[in-house]
């Protein structure tokens, strides 16, 4: 005990020179508040011990290290100097920080020393009434986490991918939470996965509906080929969800086949549930991209026939009045010996012909489709 208060001794000038990231941090705090920490605590036999026992990350790794357990802290959008002390702390690697902090990155798996670094892109379906050229369709965001022995780091980014409710749920959960960190990285993991799959089934609805109004006879007057937009812009949304999906089958494969020291032998087993289940979705994507091509390019080819079916219509036409300019053309110029120029019946004979020719042509065309 002599040792353990030495300890605490030796630590609490540090804690005051870096705790200025995180001193204010209060679990039941307001989450408006301005500190980059939402939630910190110690886990110990799966249940979450009392949360007055550690109000900063200091304290609770303090607190893991002496008495067992893990802790769990979850931040927010982190500035470098909110992240500086806990980094420092837990002894992050000052490339996951970077990462952890800056965002906008590739989901991926990286190893350094005793800490998993792990990131995924979060994806959240945008409500919209009626899609449009402009419409959002998915918002991304993203999770880091830090996976060590002792401790699990989650570092959020966008207003999307809340883990409060996921942590009550595990919270309900002792004997997952009792298999350690691992458990909180694959339900992370899972957590994320199963919203690819809601957002897939939303978009799937959007693709269908673009794909009945490309193929559904045109409304009387309505031009063909006018939703070239809409699915231009489906499609850069399908792409960004893309993105967020095809990038970690790789890390969700590397989780589930090969042994780690930080990922408990059971908990694995469960990756192997979740690779499965993001191997399905990324088919699915991959699936809307080439469906978006085909309807895009029938969409493309309905506005070229209507053009040329509009062509056919102004040719045929011109042909019909070239028959009248023609003759109106010879006879007036004003020579004295033209065919039946003094003829009383002349006229009415002249514009017979042109009825008679015009209406030829007119059924001709007609017959031939052009018309």
């Amino acid at each position: 005990m002599s040792m353990i208060r030495d300890l605490r001794a030796a630590v609490r000038p540090s804690l005051r020179k870096s705790s200025t990231s995180y001193s204010s941090y209060d679990a039941t705090r307001d989450p408006s508040a301005t500190s980059a920490v939402v939630d910190c605590a110690v886990y110990r036999d799966g249940r979450r011990v009392k949360e007055d026992s550690c109000r900063t990350p200091h304290e609770a790794m303090l607190q893991v290290r002496e008495e067992g357990g893990f802790a769990w802290i979850g931040l927010h959008e982190p500035t470098e100097a909110e992240f500086a002390g806990i980094a420092a702390e837990f002894g992050l690697h000052p490339l996951a920080v970077e990462d952890a902090v800056h965002a906008h990155q590739r989901p991926k798996l990286e190893r350094y020393d005793d800490t998993l670094f792990t990131v995924f892109k979060t994806i959240h379906y945008v409500d919209h009434a009626e899609l449009t050229a402009t419409s959002e369709v998915v918002e991304t965001g993203e999770v880091m986490c830090f996976t060590g022995r002792d401790f699990v780091i989650t570092v959020r980014h966008g207003g999307q991918g809340s883990l409060r409710a996921l942590r009550h749920r595990l919270q309900e959960d002792p004997e997952l939470l009792a298999k350690g960190p691992s458990a909180v990285l694959h339900s992370i993991a899972d957590h994320v996965v199963d919203g690819y799959i809601a957002v897939a089934a939303a978009v799937q609805d959007d693709i269908d509906e673009v794909e009945s109004a490309v193929f559904a006879p045109p409304a009387k007057g309505s031009p063909r080929g006018t939703d070239a937009g809409r699915i231009y812009q489906l499609k850069r949304e399908v792409m960004e969800f893309k993105r967020a999906v095809s990038p970690l089958l790789r890390p969700m494969q590397l989780l589930s086949e090969r042994p780690m020291r930080l990922v408990d032998p059971d908990i694995q087993k469960y990756f192997r549930d979740v690779a499965d289940h993001l191997s399905r979705v990324q088919e699915q994507v991959v699936g809307f991209d080439e469906l978006l091509n085909s309807i895009l390019q029938a969409n493309l080819a309905q506005a070229t026939v209507a053009q040329n079916e509009d062509m056919r219509k102004i040719t045929s036409w011109a042909a019909i009045i070239a028959v009248p300019t023609m003759i109106c053309g010879v006879y007036g110029m004003n020579f004295d010996h033209m065919p039946e120029l003094r003829w009383r019946y002349g006229y009415p004979l002249v514009m017979g012909a042109i009825v008679g020719i015009c209406f030829t042509i007119h059924r001709a065309l007609r017959r031939n489709g052009w018309l």
